[in-house]
């Protein structure tokens, strides 16, 4: 095998695999000495040098990595210190309209609500940092509470959960009736 050969080859291994790699496990796999493993890995680091690229071969105990070149630290970190953008759909914002308006408040009483899991829903409003977990409710299994934060009340312009819109009992009792309608519509097949 050539050597620009198993340059391609490991510079895609140690791009796919993300951590460090031994260079025995690439030669294993090559089927090829453990010092040709080497030599390639070396002459990628010397090109990437020599071309200054943004990416640079490290060795850390013997392992090799790919890694970001500590030439562009900087504008990773002006990305990194970018507001993140999340997309509400419509199954987070309806969890999370349940979640603003009755906390704090538990999974299942979610799912109560809704009809349906809400697992997903939970975990990534948690991870947006638009819901938290208050602590557990003093029952059997004692299940997690949920409410808003205060990003939530950032996000969404009000200052306190008491400045959300009330809902009239007329609005109430059209969404009961739409949600009504929707579960009579829906086919069971077994």
């Amino acid at each position: 095998m050539e050597l620009a050969e198993i340059k391609n080859i490991v510079e895609g291994i140690l791009f796919a695999m993300g951590g460090t790699v031994e260079p025995s496990k690439i030669a294993k796999a090559l089927e090829i000495d453990d010092k040709q493993v080497v030599e390639a890995i070396l002459a990628l680091k010397e090109d990437y040098e020599k071309d200054n690229r943004g990416i640079a071969i490290t060795e850390i105990d013997g392992a090799y990595q790919m890694c970001t070149s500590p030439d562009i630290y900087e504008y990773l970190i002006r990305i990194a210190k970018q507001p993140k953008k999340y997309v509400l759909t419509d199954v987070l914002l309806e969890t999370l309209s349940i979640i603003a308006y009755k906390q704090p408040i538990t999974k299942s009483e979610i799912e109560k609500i809704r009809g349906v899991s809400c697992d997903f829903a939970v975990s990534k409003l948690v991870e947006f940092g638009l819901c938290t977990e208050l602590g557990r409710l003093d029952a059997p299994g004692r299940p997690m509470l949920f409410g808003t934060t205060e990003e939530f009340l950032r996000s969404f312009g009000v200052s306190s959960i008491e400045e959300l819109p009330e809902l009239s009992q007329t609005q109430i009792e059209e969404f009961k009736q739409e949600a009504e309608n929707e579960a009579n519509n829906v086919e069971v097949t077994i």
